[in-house]
């Protein structure tokens, strides 16, 4: 059954300003009135928004700590000294290692790559990898999307006389660790004007500070941003400001002839150009699967490749990893479903279960998957060595990382967002833990944040939905956190008696849609085949949808994409 959801309307635009914007734009007063609504109010900000330059990337050096990162890399590269680039083994610290290793091996052969073992060192900057480098002779560790926690970390690479750069971009603690530079633009100190960067992006800073140092031209850099943009979907970090102008050129390259190793990753997908959901949806997930299912190091030799051939070769190897990873993630949701009914924790106001041997790899995918039926902050454990792991998920509108700070002296080691975080505890505190945030979240989480919510932008007609409407919609984008794709409710519709049913168990909902006349315009509910019901035998309703344009068999049509149905007209 699908999960039933408050539709709430952004505010109007004013009239006066979406008006006055269309005359400006020369564009239909509903496109000036969705302008007005994402901050856009004049000619020069609706073309920074429509056309994204290079010149729009803000100054790498008005970040703190930039200067010094700069002269240690350059001393490094002068002296010939052996680097090692080290990162997460997620989407954001693979694809930030092979950015910055690939960068750096155009200046040195003696750059190495490192990315922890998931299971034997966990997340974040490990005494193995810095023994790893003590081992090797290496001189300079460059850290990516970790290291702003890392404290005794760095202690310990500083003992073995050994340098580290760290870039990072998850919320520092009190104290920063003893580093030669922190980039990080979520530092207090830090004046760095946008601070959404993904830590990928911040690497990006760092080539971009040094390659302009160097004299050199910017626009050469512009073969990384396939790699940036790949982070910034994956990291779900708003797509706006500098974000959104590093991934308009990431897909300008994708799409252009992205490296050998995304292209292997998209092979079979029927488009014409691709967009950031093809990067969420299609390349991260195994991307991701490597370091969940073998080890983080497959992604980053993917993404380095040169050669069609062995990346086509490796990317077939990562292929059956992520349908591994597929396999185990269903099999840990059933399990944890059937748990969170027959412990009677569907009443609860948080969702946190925790068993033995499920796969560390997946169990933040399936928080997420839980999330889906219970609507609550949730935390999946699973034993790591002699302690236990979780990975955590929460909803619109609940801080998750200052919810786990308020239970920080049941937990051992913990990072991450709002709404996404990790962390360990002793198995002993299990139910300390789990008492304690259930009882954390009752007493902050409000009544809206237990139900998930649609932002509807504006209503619209069908008479209104036209190919040019559609076209300059679709310009709207990259699309993602922070500037989504346009929604809009329509009512009442009727079905021209094309509804069905479509998917495996008839889970999702295909239709084709009139309103008073107009239309027909063919659409796809996913997710909502349990709707068929309410729209069938001439039945008027109300829908809320996106518009987009529908690429098969090499035509292209206008479809909506239907996010919810209704048989009442909306608030």
């Amino acid at each position: 059954m699908s999960m039933s959801t408050r539709w709430v309307f952004k505010p109007e635009p004013g009239r006066e300003a979406a008006s006055r914007l269309a005359g400006e734009l020369g564009i239909d007063p509903l496109l000036a009135g969705l302008l007005v609504q994402r901050g856009i109010r004049d000619f020069e900000s609706a073309r920074r928004f429509f056309r994204p330059e290079l010149s729009h990337l803000h100054d790498p050096m008005q970040m703190q700590d930039m200067e010094q990162a700069v002269d240690r890399l350059e001393v490094a590269l002068t002296r010939g000294e052996r680097i090692l680039v080290y990162g997460d083994y997620d989407v954001d610290g693979t694809t930030s290692v092979a950015l910055m290793a690939a960068y750096l091996r155009e200046y040195s052969d003696a750059v190495a790559t490192y990315i922890p073992d998931r299971y034997r060192e966990g997340y974040g900057l490990s005494r193995q990898g810095i023994e790893f480098a003590d081992d090797n002779g290496m001189g300079l560790i460059v850290a990516l999307d970790c290291g702003v926690k890392a404290i005794e970390q760095a202690r310990y690479a500083r003992s073995k006389g050994i340098d580290l750069i760290i870039c990072d971009h998850h919320r520092p603690g009190e104290t920063l660790p003893e580093a030669v530079a922190v980039l990080d633009p979520k530092r207090d100190d830090c004046p760095y004007p946008y601070k959404e960067l993904c830590g990928c992006g911040v690497g990006f800073k760092l080539i971009q500070a040094l390659h302009e140092r160097r004299g050199l031209d910017p626009a050469e850099l512009l073969p990384y941003l396939d790699l940036v943009a790949t982070a910034i979907g994956a990291d779900i970090v708003p797509i706006t400001g500098e974000n959104r102008v590093m991934v308009h050129y990431g897909l300008q390259v994708i799409n252009g002839g992205a490296r050998p190793g995304i292209r292997a990753l998209l092979r079979g997908l029927d488009r014409k150009n691709y967009q950031v959901s093809d990067l969420v949806f299609r390349v991260a997930p195994r991307i991701n699967a490597a370091g969940r299912m073998q080890h983080g190091e497959d992604a980053v030799r993917l993404l380095t490749e040169t050669d069609p051939a062995r990346a086509g070769a490796l990317a077939d190897e990562i292929e059956s990893l992520n349908s591994q990873r597929r396999e185990t993630e269903q099999a840990i949701t059933d399990e944890a479903l059937e748990m969170v009914r027959s412990e009677g924790g569907e009443a609860r106001m948080s969702t946190v279960v925790f068993k033995e041997d499920w796969h560390k790899g997946v169990i933040g995918i399936v928080a997420s998957r839980l999330i889906e039926t219970y609507y609550r902050p949730t935390l999946v454990f699973t034993r790591s060595g002699d302690k236990l792991a979780a990975s955590a998920r929460s909803v619109r509108g609940f801080d998750l990382y200052e919810a786990l700070e308020a239970c920080s002296d049941c937990i051992e080691q913990f990072g991450g967002h709002t709404y996404a975080a990790g962390l360990t505890l002793e198995a002993s505190r299990f139910q300390d833990f789990k008492d304690r945030f259930e009882k954390v979240v009752s007493e902050r989480i409000t009544e809206d944040s237990l139900t998930p919510e649609i932002q509807i932008d504006l209503k619209i007609h069908l008479s209104q939905i036209h190919p040019k409407l559609v076209r300059i919609l679709s310009q709207f984008g990259p699309f993602g956190p922070g500037n989504p794709a346009p929604v809009f409710v329509a009512g009442p519709l009727v079905d021209t008696g094309y509804a069905r049913t479509v998917g495996e168990g008839g889970a999702h909902l295909k239709l084709a849609v009139t309103q008073d006349g107009s239309g027909p315009i063919g659409g796809i509910g996913f997710g909502l085949g349990d709707r068929l019901d309410l729209i069938q035998g001439g039945r008027e309703f109300y829908a809320v949808f996106s518009i987009e344009e529908n690429h098969w068999q090499g035509r292209t049509s206008t479809q909506l994409k239907i996010r919810d149905i209704r048989d009442a007209a909306p608030d």
